[in-house]
């Protein structure tokens, strides 16, 4: 399944599986391969609600997920998709026979993302494996609680956690693999990646996606 798992610059998730091409927040595509079949939203930041990358993805049949607070301004995609789903923060949902659950994304001590905008993480099933997407997300109670396989976790600082929270996020949920996100352009350095990957502690594995696809 890992391999099946891309991160093409930043945030930027495309998971393939048996029967799923699934998407999280295209950002910045180079191509324009329209073959999502779900596409999940984490939240409305430009960088992550990009309507010109859900352009290059979508294909007719696309759902489009989104969190429940940010359903006006996902209009702007709405011609893109066959149709738009919204998701509370803390939630069970089956979207075309994928099952995802949403998991609260926000800042502790920062004001970029506020708890109460409603943004999220998702989880979803994917070949036998729970895959975690967080969002642009601190260290939190919610985070730490999350049972996966897979984790793609941010690691740039600034906005979200640093790569040293992150491991510790890691080494606290400790799915069999770990793969950082967010870092490297907009935010922190491309050798956060390492970094990050030196913290982490087995039998956890890191995956360093961003850059080789």
């Amino acid at each position: 399944m890992v391999d099946n798992i891309k991160v093409f610059t930043h945030s930027s998730i495309r998971v393939q599986s048996r029967d799923k091409a699934i998407y999280a927040d295209p950002f910045e595509m180079k191509q324009a391969p329209h073959d999502a079949d779900i596409i999940l939203i984490t939240h409305d930041h430009y960088d992550h609600f990009s309507p010109n990358d859900i352009s290059k993805v979508a294909k007719p049949e696309t759902v489009l997920v989104v969190p429940e607070k940010m359903a006006k301004k996902a209009g702007d995609a709405k011609s893109l998709v066959s149709r738009i789903e919204t998701v509370p923060q803390s939630a069970s949902i089956d979207v075309d026979g994928l099952k995802i659950e949403t998991v609260p994304a926000y800042n502790t001590m920062k004001p970029f993302h506020m708890k109460s905008a409603g943004w999220v993480g998702y989880i979803f099933e994917a070949d036998g494996k729970r895959v975690y997407i967080a969002g642009d997300t601190d260290a939190t109670k919610e985070a730490g609680e999350v049972k996966c396989d897979i984790a793609l976790v941010p690691i740039g600082g600034l906005y979200t956690m640093d790569y040293k929270a992150a491991a510790d996020l890691i080494n606290t949920i400790k799915p069999e693999i770990a793969i950082p996100t967010h870092y490297g352009s907009i935010v922190g350095s491309p050798a956060d990646g390492e970094k990050f990957a030196a913290l982490v502690e087995a039998p956890t594995k890191t995956e360093i996606k961003i850059g080789i696809n």
